[in-house]
């Protein structure tokens, strides 16, 4: 069995997890450097992750303590993805990383360590490093065909679009 070592998240494994939210009490303190708040927007900020799973993790989180994407409004979605636009220009510029892995982790299930409060991950990546994703690799399961998928998503977006207009 292949292992991967993280020792540095050991830190966030054994930390003492209170009540409060972590991405409420850093959007309402101005003590940004203490944060580590690298942007503030109107509606979203961007801090570094304090346990990385690489050299500048990146996380972009409405100020509003929100879990679904859907619970947003169309100003805060928009601000928030400029936010993630401009993390990766940021990362580009300062860390010229080969990539990125950029997501979210909605619910609990899914992997969210915060899921009352939504927030995307910028994973700056570089050919030969040692991040989370080689625990995914050559696995998948996948439960529904793509055929299919496709047809219910196409529909459900269609609606969706004819209900915003």
């Amino acid at each position: 069995m292949d292992q991967l070592w993280a020792p540095w998240r050991i830190g966030y494994v054994r930390s003492a997890k209170d009540d409060g939210c972590l991405f409420c009490e850093k959007s309402k303190s101005r003590e940004d450097r203490r944060n580590l708040v690298t942007a503030r927007g109107e509606f979203c900020f961007v801090l570094l992750n304090t346990f990385p799973y690489n050299n500048g993790h990146l996380m972009v989180a409405p100020y509003e303590h929100v879990a679904e994407l859907e619970g947003l409004s169309n100003e805060q979605c928009a601000e928030l993805m400029r936010l993630v636009q401009q993390s990766i220009m940021a990362l580009k510029l300062k860390f010229r990383p080969d990539g990125f892995n950029v997501g979210w982790n909605l619910g609990t299930v899914a992997g969210a360590g915060i899921a009352a409060h939504l927030h995307a991950h910028i994973v700056p990546r570089w050919n030969g490093d040692t991040s989370f994703m080689p625990v995914l690799s050559d696995t998948s399961v996948v439960c529904q065909s793509l055929e299919a998928a496709y047809e219910e998503l196409t529909q459900a977006l269609a609606r969706i679009a004819s209900q915003n207009e």
